[in-house]
């Protein structure tokens, strides 16, 4: 480009300049002048004439592909997920309360009656979360990808910016009846859950856990191996954590009618723990049976789950306790029973007022000669909550949460919550 510009100044100068020179000098000087002109014109066609066609190919290009994108398969992308706002009062019966952000059962602090009372307020928006989906058909098949993020990932500080990090939640694929990546447990019935302004709620009678699987879902049926490890209680010093052999492996059916749906899930678990000189393992089973009932035809319904089964600690109540313990005696490691569930009514007032009445349990039968008598026996609570929903997208509510936590010793702690919400789904 730069030497089409030289050629048409030098070109226009010699033009402008001809006359004068003509005048200036004979006819022969004016003949080779005029010759080196048109030569220099010639050279100017030419390169202008090459640049076109090269214009010309790139836009018939250009053209092509914008067409191919037009008329070849896309994708459908949704971008969703919510911003949520809480503030949270907490007392704990014995002590300051731990983890204020969220309801974590097996933080609740114990200690002997008198032990002191202790409070704390928070406001965070941690919770609040943005997904991204994509779906194509792709020779006759269904392709999707699809991630989600909240801001639960620790870091930050609340002195002067209450900067939080995100955290990854959900990664996985789906090709028709397979997916692969991380997403939650095929052992765990989403649908299920109770509605809390909590960020689970009933955690500790609740299946909860999302981790990395292959999983494969014909109707009712799926069928997964998940990502596994295990948690054992070293004779109630610590609690150490390994990976089993195998993964996890799941199976669930789910019925589904104008009823709701149940359904029954079933889990077999390798439990291992290694160290530098020995190996030793133990087998989990569990099961678990769920549901979401209607009731009537006032749009109330009837959620519940029970879970129960040895070596299936870390899927009841966020890792509420270990899988297994390690025997001395035996000098192998024992599965650990535990069983837990809840059940929630969910009432509506009218079409933008609602409520949930929840109770949550679960129980753990340790062998206190091996995990000592700090482990925990039992955990509960209730929840009650009353939310309005002005617009399906927007939500405003206030819940209120009464919890115990008991160890084998018969230590006790209590602990009630007072929080308030706001909520906009996009």
């Amino acid at each position: 480009m730069k030497t089409i510009k030289s050629l048409l100044a030098a070109s226009i100068a010699t033009a402008v300049l001809a006359p004068s020179l003509a005048m200036a000098g004979g006819a022969g000087d004016n003949d080779a002048r005029i010759a080196a002109l048109e030569a220099q014109i010639a050279e100017l066609k030419a390169m202008m004439s090459g640049q076109i066609q090269e214009q010309q190919v790139l836009a018939s290009r250009v053209e092509t592909v914008s067409k191919s994108a037009k008329t070849g398969p896309g994708y459908d992308v949704k971008i969703g997920g919510y911003i949520k706002a809480d503030l949270t009062w907490t007392k704990a019966s014995n002590g300051d309360p731990n983890n204020v952000g969220f309801y974590f059962p097996t933080q609740i602090p114990v200690g002997a009656d008198g032990t002191g009372e202790g409070a704390a307020a928070d406001m965070t928006v941690a919770e609040s979360r943005i997904n991204f989906s994509a779906t194509r058909e792709l020779d006759g098949h269904t392709l999707t990808f699809f991630t989600e993020m909240d801001f639960y990932g620790g870091g930050g500080n609340e002195i002067a910016t209450n900067s939080m990090n995100p955290r990854l939640r959900h990664a996985f694929i789906k090709y028709d009846n397979w997916l692969i990546g991380q997403t939650w447990s095929t052992f765990q019935d989403v649908s299920a859950l109770a509605e809390n302004l909590d960020f689970i709620g009933p955690a500790e009678g609740t299946t909860f856990v999302r981790q990395t699987q292959v999983r494969y879902t014909n109707g009712g049926l799926q069928l997964a191996v998940e990502n596994t490890n295990t948690r054992l209680n070293n004779g109630g010093t610590a609690t150490l954590t390994d990976d089993g052999a195998i993964p996890d492996i799941v199976a669930k059916y789910t019925f589904k009618g104008d009823y709701g749906h149940v359904a029954v899930a079933g889990i077999y678990r390798d439990l291992t723990w290694e160290t530098a000189t020995e190996e030793y393992s133990d087998t989990g089973l569990g099961i678990s049976v769920s549901g979401k009932l209607n009731v009537g035809d006032s749009g109330d319904d009837f959620r519940f789950m029970f879970t129960t089964g040895s070596g299936v600690g870390r899927y009841l109540g966020i890792t509420g306790t270990p899988g297994a313990v390690f025997n001395a005696d035996s000098n192998d490691i024992e599965a650990i029973d535990s069983t837990g569930g809840f059940v929630s009514y969910r009432h509506l007032w009218n079409s933008q007022w609602r409520s949930n009445f929840t109770y949550s349990m679960q129980n753990v039968d340790n062998d206190v000669a091996l995990t000592g008598d700090g482990a925990i026996k039992d955990l509960n609570s209730i929840h009650v909550n009353l939310l309005y929903s002005p617009t399906p997208k927007v939500t405003f509510g206030a819940e209120y949460m009464t919890a115990e936590r008991e160890l084998e010793s018969g230590l006790t702690g209590d602990l009630d919550r007072l929080q308030f919400s706001a909520k906009y789904a996009f």
